[in-house]
């Protein structure tokens, strides 16, 4: 549905669109030709990327900055009121999201800040946009940022793998009851490989080689994204394509074959894991 949206025209909304994918996104849509709406906090850097974004855009196109604390129900409301305002609402992407160190039975205040942004965040915007755009009748697309962390699963951030399964189980459910619906939207579940954004510099000053830039992340998602697809695992420069299947399937083997949870992380599966990831057989 992603061509048809953007052959129709309109708006595209895009929730943490002042750095990283988020803004490389805002751009890409901005250069497609529709009118972009960036939602983030307030800021000198939310300001900069209203302006990168306006660069980019086609004479006359809108481009705006809505200040958006996604946790808040009410602003998220806003947003869309303000978007829908603007214009047709071609593109919803949320986008926003955090990253705060968790463990299953400590930091309940970390726990419940990612909770409220990397998921509420989302279904607050599903909710506050999906029924208008609905009725609006037009293709639409509705991108909602996942994480393989959250189809994985792997140990060291509980907190933050739960918010992202919580994502993809929200955007599985939205893509089928759309379709129940016969409604022009399609969902896409848009799921960064190891990229560098704001958030790794953070802790990383300089690029590892592994990573890629938001813009090849950008770029592969808009490509699968284009041709159809709803779960779209972005690469990287270590992992590719075929070893994220490979991860996922030995994942979900854990149940199939009823290992212990998170066996791939286990001593004892450790060489069986290596080698069904090195020919993919079990």
């Amino acid at each position: 549905m992603y061509r048809e949206a953007i052959s129709e025209g309109g708006l595209a909304v895009v929730t943490g669109a002042a750095s990283g994918v988020g803004l490389v996104a805002a751009i890409r849509f901005a250069e497609a030709g529709l009118g972009v709406v960036l939602a983030d906090l307030p800021g000198d850097q939310l300001d900069e990327a209203v302006e990168r974004v306006r660069e980019a855009a086609r004479s006359g196109a809108i481009v705006e900055a809505v200040e958006t604390d996604v946790s808040d129900t009410k602003q998220v409301e806003a947003l869309a009121d303000k978007a829908f305002e603007l214009g047709p609402v071609a593109i919803l992407m949320n986008n926003a999201g955090i990253s705060r160190p968790t463990g299953a039975w400590d930091r309940m205040e970390n726990w419940t800040q990612m909770m409220d942004i990397n998921f509420f965040g989302v279904l607050r915007g599903v909710q506050a946009f999906t029924q208008r755009m609905i009725d609006a009748g037009r293709p639409a697309v509705i991108i909602n940022t996942g994480s393989k962390q959250g189809i994985t699963t792997p140990p060291g951030n509980p907190g933050y793998n739960v918010t992202k399964a919580a994502v993809k189980v929200l955007s599985e459910q939205l893509t089928h009851e759309l379709r129940e619906k016969a409604a022009p939207i399609s969902v896409h579940l848009f799921v960064p490989g190891f990229t560098y954004t704001g958030m790794i510099a953070a802790f990383i000053p300089e690029k590892p080689d592994a990573a890629w830039t938001s813009e090849q992340t950008v770029d592969y998602f808009i490509e699968r994204m284009s041709a159809g697809d709803f779960y779209v695992l972005c690469p990287d420069n270590d992992v590719d394509s075929v070893r994220d299947r490979r991860r996922a399937q030995w994942a979900i083997g854990d149940i199939i074959e009823n290992r212990p949870p998170l066996s791939r992380w286990h001593a004892d599966y450790k060489e069986a894991f290596a080698e069904f990831e090195k020919d993919g057989k079990p």
